[in-house]
């Protein structure tokens, strides 16, 4: 009696399924060709003398682990085997030596690849490929593999060659299959295990693949994100500088915050710092183009509020939402160090440091909203005296935002202040100051600031009396 299995025959070619068979066995193989499909398999034979009753073995599913009729599961996982060879009924028959291997592995044939395509589905778990198909170019005995692994780029791949040719089946490793067998030392056992080992190393060099290729994308967007880290402009100046940068975002190096220092041919010292709301991706892009823009402006001689009313331009222009808004804090110190010029858009006022001073933060009244918040606003300036030797601390929100482990009270500009004139106490400057002041900040907070944090520092000393660096 024949009927087609649970899922029929598999492929797109056309053709009838038969079932046939005698005894008692488990896990014969179905086989499939171009041309049509062909199951064949021994049922279970049932009843007693002479009388018996034949049940066709079903057809295991790819991937899936069929019940037995008890309700047991075996170990075994049926597996899809795509199998190209010009002559599939011949001396050699794969059905032949898996049945008495007793390996459940359905089994479509091919003679070639045009008619493999065809049969070259995503449940194939692995191809078994003659590497003596005909036709093959003189000058390239594999040439007929490396199509195959171009065609079927995540499917494991067997070389079947003769054990005459030890060097062409080592070769076809080489180029991509992950093992080989020999036609004349063949057996249904040792095809059942390379099966299986072929899978998996399929499966490994792919896991192994992914992670190389995901370790490179993380090395380039490191080395990205390291080349748009501002590099000071200040030859020349007597100035100074130390910055810190720690982005919110896991495993990133760029956030939405950004800062720049640059002295300009008259030798005025530029500096700003600037917060873009949120610390994704995005923010941290349009960080970066304001970053530039700022840079770019100054250099051709825009400050105070041309430089403001052009940079929010700039944001309105490269925001993907109108909500978007940026905050900034720019000083232009003069040639001399003695003063300054500030403008606030949004942006915490500097923390001085003068000598023989603590340090306080810097009084501004009257400063602007933040960039792309409100049109055709003003950003007015202030000019501060700094006197002969001073210490200016220029950073973002996310250093006074944490918390300081007293229930919900945040650390704010008066408890910031409060910390760096302790470190200032202790001899620190420049780098270690700031390395300092962050390090204290994420301990108070019970750790990691959950925002992007910029800090820079300015210093300038009394001819011969340099700081600790």
């Amino acid at each position: 009696m024949g009927q087609d299995g649970p899922e029929g025959p598999v492929g797109p070619a056309a053709g009838t399924a038969h079932a046939t068979g005698a005894g008692t066995s488990h896990g014969l193989p179905a086989t499939e060709t171009g041309s049509g499909a062909t199951a064949t398999g021994t049922g279970t034979t049932t009843g007693t003398g002479s009388a018996a009753t034949q049940a066709p073995a079903p057809v295991p599913h790819p991937g899936r682990t069929p019940a037995t009729p008890n309700g047991t599961t075996p170990q075994a996982t049926a597996l899809n085997l795509l199998v190209i060879e010009d002559d599939p009924v011949g001396p050699f028959t794969v059905s032949e030596l898996l049945h008495t291997a007793g390996t459940r592995v359905r089994i479509r044939t091919a003679r070639n690849l045009t008619e493999a395509e065809r049969l070259l589905t995503d449940d194939v778990n692995c191809i078994l490929l003659d590497l003596a198909l005909p036709g093959r170019d003189p000058d390239d005995e594999l040439a007929a593999l490396r199509a195959l692994l171009r065609l079927a780029p995540r499917h494991a791949v067997l070389a079947l060659t003769a054990s005459t040719h030890a060097e062409r089946a080592a070769e076809a490793v080489r180029v991509g299959a992950q093992d080989y067998l020999f036609r004349d030392e063949l057996d249904g056992r040792l095809l059942s295990r390379a099966i299986r080992y072929a899978v998996e190393r399929k499966r490994a060099d792919t896991a192994q693949y992914k992670l190389a290729e995901s370790r490179l994308r993380a090395q380039e967007n490191a080395r990205l994100e390291r080349g748009l880290l501002p590099t000071p402009l200040l030859d020349g100046s007597d100035l100074r500088f130390a910055a810190r940068y720690r982005p919110g975002r896991s495993r990133a190096l760029l956030g939405g915050d950004f800062y720049d220092t640059v002295r300009t041919p008259d030798g005025t010292v530029h500096a700003m710092i600037g917060d873009v709301c949120g610390h994704g991706p995005d923010e941290a892009a349009l960080g970066v183009e304001l970053r530039i823009a700022w840079r770019a402006l100054t250099l051709a001689g825009l400050c105070g509020d041309a430089l403001l009313t052009t940079l929010q331009q700039v944001l309105e222009h490269e925001r993907d939402d109108d909500e978007i808004f940026a905050t900034l804090c720019t000083v232009d110190i003069a040639p001399d160090g003695r003063r300054a010029e500030l403008s606030l858009a949004g942006h915490p006022a500097p923390l001085i440091a003068r000598a023989g001073s603590p340090a306080s933060l810097l009084a501004y009244e009257s400063g602007g909203p933040a960039l792309g918040l409100l049109p055709q606003t003003r950003w007015p300036r202030r000019r501060v005296e700094l006197g002969d030797a001073w210490s200016l601390l220029m950073y973002t929100d996310g250093l006074i935002e944490g918390r300081t482990g007293v229930g919900n009270q945040r650390l704010g500009q008066e408890g910031m202040t409060e910390m760096v004139n302790r470190l200032l106490t202790t001899g620190l400057g420049g780098e270690a100051l700031l390395e300092a002041a962050v390090t204290e900040a994420r301990e108070l907070n019970g750790g990691e600031l959950t925002d992007d944090v910029a800090v820079l520092l300015l210093e300038r000393t009394r001819p011969g009396d340099r700081p600790a660096p």
